[in-house]
């Protein structure tokens, strides 16, 4: 695959510049999403509140596939790591809320926590994109 078949995208995070990372990548028809949290720059939106952190992180995430020019409708699957299983619902809820008509397959898992003890979720995407 030639470079010119990968583009990447940032969004911002100080993360992406201290760890090397971009937010997504396109690679021929796929594009892929990081690990998203619902952090903005420096503020933690819905801190204490698993649903409003997945909304947010699941926000951010689809901002990053729409600089490629998709929606939701091209998300193929989903993954949701969570700090606590008490939060399953909380965060199946946002889920089904802007997944329920796309259907993702979609892996949720129970972390040992995050690098900040206030993020309950973390999030990944990746979608399709016809070439």
């Amino acid at each position: 695959m030639t470079s010119e078949a990968v583009r990447r995208v940032q969004s911002g995070s100080p993360w992406e510049e201290s760890f090397g990372f971009a937010r997504a990548v396109a690679a021929g028809d796929r594009v892929v999403v990081a690990g998203t949290t619902a952090f903005k720059g420096d503020m933690l939106y819905g801190e204490g509140d698993p649903y409003e952190q997945a909304k947010v992180a699941f926000g951010t995430a689809v901002d990053a596939i729409g600089e490629f020019g998709l929606g939701i409708e091209s998300v193929i699957r989903t993954r949701v790591y969570l700090a606590h299983a008490r939060d399953v619902d909380e965060v199946g809820r946002a889920h089904k809320e802007l997944f329920d008509a796309v259907r993702p397959v979609t892996t949720l898992l129970v972390v040992d926590g995050f690098m900040d003890s206030r993020v309950l979720v973390s999030v990944e995407l990746e979608a399709f994109r016809e070439q």
